[in-house]
């Protein structure tokens, strides 16, 4: 591993907060912004970052109230997509990213669809795992409670029914649930993001982000009108067993996109942990393509 390839660990203050994230490749690299979904931080992306950080810059933020940025109290934050998004972006300026591609899974999605439509120039291509941005995929079972909150808002029991999805049985769920080898998956994973949800006061910020998810599909419009004016290259590759994003959020990206590179991996949620070289080598193929490498 070269000095250039090695990830380094760094913290750069955004809007009077400290945000923290790793990064890896040539400065004069074509980058690469990954960002994360729930329960979890830049840490899914340890492995992927090695592995394209020889052709590429490759940035990978934890938002704040997440890994090791910042957690401010809900007092003085509001923990909303609108607001992570708005962190993010500036965050961008700050490290020096004007044009980059996008890798989005999860809560990924919608704080990446926000500032790729709102500067859609600076996009040169997304790489989707897992994040939704159609209605279709958000109608399973798991979505219910969900749903069931963004209608009644003001309802502690309906915020209280989802206090189980903080516990680390369901963290590990999301990790293994749907995995054809759950041996494959490190169990370091679960257990870093556990300890970081158990910090006092990170259940409330999470519960008000189910919240905030609410605001997600009415923006979905937006995003896929960004798609067809835009036509950004997309790659999918999507973990076909996941139970919160199954491969139905993943089949509408093809009505929109004319450049679209479409893979279902037999993975579950977090498809980086147990088929990590595979999605890095699909990565590395399309981008090869799409974006003009060092």
């Amino acid at each position: 591993m070269s000095d250039a390839t090695r990830t380094l660990h760094r913290t750069v203050e955004v809007d009077g907060l400290d945000i923290f994230y790793r990064e890896a490749g040539p400065k004069d690299a074509p980058a690469i912004l990954l960002l994360h979904g729930f329960p979890t931080s830049s840490q899914m992306f340890r492995n992927l970052i090695p592995a394209l950080a020889d052709r590429y810059r490759v940035i990978a933020p934890d938002y704040p109230g997440y890994g090791h940025s910042a957690m401010p109290s809900r007092d003085e934050f509001a923990y909303t997509f609108d607001n992570l998004a708005k962190v993010i972006d500036a965050f961008t300026g700050k490290v020096g990213l004007t044009r980059y591609a996008l890798y989005v899974q999860d809560y990924g999605a919608p704080v990446g669809y926000r500032i790729a439509s709102r500067h859609p120039e600076r996009v040169t291509a997304i790489v989707v795992q897992n994040g939704n941005a159609y209605d279709e995929g958000l109608d399973d079972d798991f979505w219910k409670p969900i749903k069931d909150y963004w209608a009644q808002p003001e309802s502690q029991e309906r915020r209280e029914a989802l206090r189980g999805l903080l516990t680390y049985e369901a963290t590990r769920w999301q990790y293994t649930h749907g995995v054809p080898h759950p041996e494959r998956v490190s169990p370091d994973g679960p257990a870093h993001d556990q300890f970081l949800l158990d910090r006092p006061g990170n259940a409330e910020i999470q519960l008000d982000l189910f919240l905030s998810y609410g605001s997600n599909p009415p923006l979905y419009p937006g995003w896929q009108a960004y798609f067809r004016t835009h036509q950004p290259p997309v790659l999918i590759a999507w973990g076909k067993n996941d139970q919160i994003f199954p491969p139905a959020g993943a089949e509408p990206y093809k009505r929109d996109l004319k450049t679209l590179e479409y893979h279902l991996i037999d993975a579950g949620h977090f498809a980086l942990e147990s088929n990590g070289d595979e999605i890095a080598a699909l990565i590395r193929d399309f981008l090869g393509r799409h974006v003009t490498a060092r």
